[in-house]
């Protein structure tokens, strides 16, 4: 059961009001003016408190992030077993990352960066995470079968659609949208890394008898299966 406060809402753990110390300092005096020791002031708990929660500066706003690249991990290590079509099993723990995303430090920060001093910070720490993100996608899709060049470059687009996403919701105002649609949106950039054909699936055009044929008249080919003596034997 949460604990109430007085006013009969719930209250706001110490991870929360350390989160919101942060950015509060952050954007008053800068991301790299702000010491841990000065967080913990703001927020009124122990520094040792501060350590229960976050490794340092850094974990403040990509916190929330990694613990859902850490689920997405076990999950795609979990369904390995289920091989019949990789790129769905992928896209949809992929999706799911986005799922309850509210905004958090990290929105506050892709929409505050410069305020904050954190546009480096963000560039090197956003390019770790898609590069965590690039490796687990490649790491199942290679178990499926996928060729490893394929998969690492299908890993690469999974990580820049994740990160491109975030940040165009943070940007946008993270509280105006759902985060999920834009990741919909920026995974349907992401190619198949095993095709209908690999899958062994049919596909349009493949069906027995069927053979493609051209027009005169300059319009698109169209295709007509065999018939009579042009039928295969």
């Amino acid at each position: 059961m949460a604990t109430q406060s007085r006013s009969g809402r719930p209250r706001a753990s110490s991870r929360e009001v350390l989160s919101e110390a942060a950015c509060e300092l952050f954007l008053e005096r800068g991301y790299h003016a702000t010491s841990v020791s000065d967080i913990t002031r703001r927020a009124g708990v122990s520094r040792s408190s501060f350590f229960n929660y976050f490794d340092g500066k850094a974990d403040v706003l990509w916190g929330g992030l990694d613990q859902r690249i850490l689920a997405l991990t076990t999950r795609l290590r979990d369904d390995e077993e289920d091989d019949e079509d990789p790129d769905a099993a992928v896209r949809a723990a992929v999706q799911a990352l986005a799922e309850d995303f509210r905004p958090d430090s990290l929105a506050l920060a892709f929409g505050q960066a410069e305020a904050m001093g954190v546009v480096e910070e963000l560039l090197r720490e956003g390019a770790l995470r898609q590069a965590r993100l690039a490796a687990v996608v490649a790491e199942r899709l290679r178990a499926a079968g996928v060729d490893g060049l394929r998969a690492d470059v299908v890993g690469a687009a999974y990580g820049g659609a994740v990160l491109a996403a975030i940040q165009r919701w943070a940007v946008a105002g993270a509280g105006r949208t759902m985060l999920e649609s834009l990741l919909s949106r920026a995974l349907e950039a992401v190619p198949a890394a095993m095709p209908a054909r690999e899958r062994g699936a049919r596909v349009p055009g493949d069906e027995p008898g069927h053979r493609p044929s051209s027009r005169s008249d300059g319009g698109e080919p169209t295709g007509e299966r065999a018939t009579g003596d042009d039928a295969p034997a």
